[in-house]
This record gives structure tokens, sequence and C-alpha cells, in this order.
């Protein structure tokens, strides 16, 4: 199984800091084959950061917008349309738990929102979470991507900054497995480099999906060889 670790920076670092990390990364990060890093800087450093890390020449890494419209290119103030990110990223969150939370969307959102990523030609990563699973799967049904990652995130860990306990990510993770069958489901919920291993050696999971822990270029480059360390054991 391919497996991914996905680091989302979510409303964190500038430029400057953004290609210090990038740097860094670089030099701690082994790549491994069967492995892809996706890392989801803010937007504001996507056009610089994506010429920026191609000159690094990171085997097997890829840049993520954290977010897009759910509409198209035209008159939407202040949105920022899938279609506008192209060339700069590979991959799109789409549903994260928080645009739920704060932004109020709604499983339609995702839905209108993954049809613009697969039409520009981009890969959507789509959050699941608790307790709204079955409505955001069901959502996903009429979209037609062989490139799709589901996420799942129980939003009451995430609050509570524990991670959900091995054993209930490994059942959700085959339930949504059953709904959704051949698309690789990865975990995020207060992951740090000292809780990991558990989740890494699940064999329902195709990866990790972490924000704080993605923040600092060592822990994240620390997460990312555990998981490479896993595939090569």
């Amino acid at each position: 199984m391919k497996k991914y670790v996905i680091g989302n920076w979510k409303s964190n670092k500038n430029k400057k800091d953004a290609q210090a990390w990038f740097s860094e990364f670089a030099t701690l990060y082994t790549p491994v084959a069967g492995l892809e890093v996706i890392v989801a800087p803010s937007f504001i450093c996507l056009c610089s950061l994506s010429e920026y890390v191609q000159a690094l020449e990171i085997e097997n890494l890829s840049l993520a917008a954290q977010d897009v419209s759910p509409f198209p290119k035209g008159s939407y103030t202040g949105a920022v349309a899938a279609d506008m990110v192209k060339g700069m990223v590979d991959y799109v969150i789409i549903g994260h738990s928080e645009r739920r939370r704060y932004f109020r969307e709604t499983s339609q959102d995702t839905a209108n929102k993954m049809a613009e990523t697969v039409d520009a030609g981009l890969k959507p990563i789509v959050c699941i979470d608790q307790p709204y699973a079955m409505s955001q799967l069901t959502a996903l049904h009429d979209i037609d991507c062989d490139e799709m990652i589901l996420a799942y995130g129980p939003v009451e860990g995430m609050i509570a900054r524990i991670p959900e306990q091995p054993k209930r990510v490994a059942e959700a993770t085959q339930f949504i497995s059953q709904v959704h069958p051949r698309r690789p489901v990865v975990y995020g919920g207060s992951l740090m480099v000292e809780n990991a291993d558990e989740y890494i050696a699940l064999p329902e999971l195709a990866g990790l999906f972490v924000g704080q822990a993605s923040l600092d270029a060592a822990s994240f480059a620390t997460l990312c060889n555990k998981v490479g360390t896993s595939l090569t054991a």
C-alpha cells in the first residue's frame, strides 16, 4: 500500500518562514519509495513556494492548497478558484472540520469544492469526521476521481487535543473503506512524534494527516521518516 504523510500548516508561516522550513526539511527527510509527502502552506505562500520547492528537488513531495472556492473563476470577491492554484499544487484539502466549525460549511459545499477541484485536474484530500461521516461520504458518490484521499479526523479529538484510540481509528477506517473502497484513508487528530507509532502500525491506514506537528520541520521530518521506515521494515 502506498503511504502518505500530509502536513497542514493552517494559518501559520509567512514566505520567509516557509522557505526556511523547506530548506531544513530537505536536509532531514529521507525519501522512500512508496511514500508521498504532501504539505499545505497558506495561500499567500503558494506561488513562491511552488518554485522554491521545485528547485530543492525533494523526492516524492507535493504541495496542497488548504481550501478552494466552491465556485469557478469569476465575480466572487475574495474567493480562490481551484483553477487558479493549478500548476502550483497537486492536491487540495476539502471539508476540514475547522471549515465546518468556524465557517459553517456543509456537505454540499464539500461536494461543490470537490467538483471544482477535480475539474481543475487536481487531487482532493477530503476530510471525514464524526458525526457527519455518512453525509460527507454520500456527497462524494457523484464525484469521479481515482486519486482521492480520505482523511479521517474525529472533531472531539482535535478539540480536546487527544488522539482517538487506535482501535476506534481502525474501526472508523474500515467503515469508510466499506462505503468508498479502494480509497486510501489517512488519520489526523492531535498526532505528534511521541504518539504516532501505534497509528503508523495500523494496516487499515494509508498514512497520517497532521497539523501542529507539521509546523516544525524537524518533527515533521521525523514523522515522515518513521512512516518511511515502516515501509522498508
